[in-house]
């Protein structure tokens, strides 16, 4: 079993900031790519940012400035630091992580998301 838990979201004033956090648990192997997807009321889910095993990093041009992502490989945590939050940032917001089970089985795993909110 493999579990995706998110934590972090609430409510937050425009221009402010939330850290969000991520863990991968369970029967892992390894751990590829770690990633922030958001989903607003009556809209797809959008990509936010990703990070790899080596670091690197890519972000939506909408977030690109304000938003950084980091993760502790020893904990299998992502983390999405968000500042200057607008209120279109408002969005439940879901991990996802790329990995190889125990097992040897390869798969996308999704958290069941954490809601950010901003108010104007």
């Amino acid at each position: 079993q493999v579990q995706v838990v998110e934590s972090g979201g609430g409510l937050v004033q425009a221009g402010g900031s939330l850290r969000l956090s991520c863990v991968a648990s369970g029967s892992i192997n390894s751990i590829n790519a770690m990633g922030w997807y958001r989903q607003a009321p009556g809209k797809q889910r959008d990509f936010v940012a990703d990070i790899n095993s080596g670091g690197g990093t890519n972000y939506a041009d909408s977030v690109k400035g304000r938003f950084s992502i980091s993760r502790d490989n020893t904990k299998n945590t992502v983390y999405l630091q968000m500042n200057n939050l607008k209120p279109e940032d408002t969005a439940v917001y879901y991990c996802n992580a790329d990995l190889r089970t125990s097992w040897g089985y390869r798969s996308t795993y999704w958290g069941q998301g954490t809601q950010v909110t901003v108010s104007s």
